[in-house]
């Protein structure tokens, strides 16, 4: 079995759908063997492929927000793990950059995820992670989000927290209610016994 940092350099290194994307490729992840969270996010925006730093944006600080957790933190690989659906950027459509390059998910995410032994917690972000991550659960975002409790704590459905979402949260307002201060108590309770 490869090693996680071999694997990784893998990762990095990968070029599989180069020829589909507008700036070519730059594959954002971090992984850690000792993360007991994970998020599971949809695919890199522009400025993160600028910076190869995953969620160094607007969404970033949501998440964090989110999660209650500092940036610090949120980009220890040892703590978060941070896996999206497509590792580089896709590039924009008419509403928003486009979905997840799909070469990404059958080349190394079951590789990628059998190393992360730790895991206690996984956060879906949008539709394309939670087909992945919540299968046969055919239902809209806004339904699974709802449903959170029935894959709680190991799997939290959640929307995205792009600015482009506050519509969205404005209309579902228990989002932030019931669930984030959930969220917030179990991640706080991972970090503390994961040291």
């Amino acid at each position: 079995m490869t090693e996680l940092p071999t694997l990784l350099e893998k990762v990095r290194n990968c070029t599989i759908c180069a020829e589909h994307l507008p700036l070519g490729p730059r594959p954002v992840v971090q992984l850690g063997a000792r993360a007991r969270i994970l998020i599971a996010g949809q695919a890199p925006g522009r400025k993160v492929h600028e910076s190869g730093i995953p969620f160094d944006d607007a969404s970033g600080d949501r998440l964090r927000r989110w999660m209650g957790v500092s940036r610090e933190v949120f980009h220890d690989a040892d703590r978060v793990s941070i896996l999206p659906m497509g590792f580089c950027y896709p590039g924009s459509g008419k509403s928003g950059d486009l979905p997840p390059r799909p070469e990404c998910a059958p080349q190394w995410r079951a590789r990628l995820l059998s190393r992360l032994d730790n895991l206690q917690m996984t956060l879906v972000i949008g539709h394309y992670a939670m087909r992945y991550h919540l299968p046969g659960k055919s239902v809209s975002v806004t339904e699974a989000v709802r449903q959170w409790r029935d894959s709680w704590p190991g799997v939290v459905p959640m929307p995205h927290p792009s600015p482009r979402n506050n519509r969205w949260l404005k209309a579902n307002p228990w989002f932030e209610q019931e669930l984030v201060p959930e969220l917030q108590s179990r991640i706080a309770g991972l970090l503390k016994t994961g040291g």
